[in-house]
């Protein structure tokens, strides 16, 4: 067992894990922060992306012992209070939500984008960004129409970084 500590959502967590504890596994059983997702736990479907030191990475491949001393944001730290975070509108605005299981990591994923690209993306630029993450219900036409949105919505806001 390690003992590690890490902020999540601001607030520093700490426990002893076993040193193969996935960040996924820190994150919904020890803090019971479930809005994470594990789709296919071989980092294909990007269900599981949070933001490590304000980079988006996959929980389910990276283990808690190498986040110790970091910095995680889930998709239960975006909001603030009851306002939601740009992006959240934006899906649910566009409908880009479908059924919900990929959603956190697609919401994770395209304010990352946003991050390093800026608010002006073009759909082709979305879509090769979206390749890591997979939505198993109809297609990607109302995520990518709700990305679109929320990287102007984030630019107009000032609200570039998850944090």
């Amino acid at each position: 067992m390690t003992s590690v500590t890490i902020t999540v959502n601001g607030k520093p967590e700490s426990r002893d894990v076993d040193n193969r504890t996935l960040l996924v596994e820190f994150l919904r059983d020890m803090l019971r922060l479930t809005g994470t997702h594990v789709g296919c736990d071989t980092s294909q479907c990007g269900a599981c992306v949070v933001h490590l030191d304000g980079k988006a990475v996959k929980s389910c491949t990276t283990l808690a012992v190498q986040c110790n001393g970091s910095s995680v944001t889930t998709i239960e730290g975006l909001a603030r209070g009851d306002q939601l975070h740009p992006m959240q509108e934006a899906f649910r605005d566009n409908h880009g939500l479908q059924c919900g299981f990929c959603t956190p990591g697609m919401i994770m994923a395209a304010i990352d984008m946003v991050n390093r690209h800026g608010g002006n993306l073009d759909e082709a630029t979305i879509r090769h960004e979206l390749e890591g993450n997979l939505c198993r219900c109809t297609g990607y036409h109302n995520i990518v129409k709700a990305i679109a949105a929320g990287a102007q919505a984030m630019t107009a806001s000032g609200r570039m970084a998850a944090e």
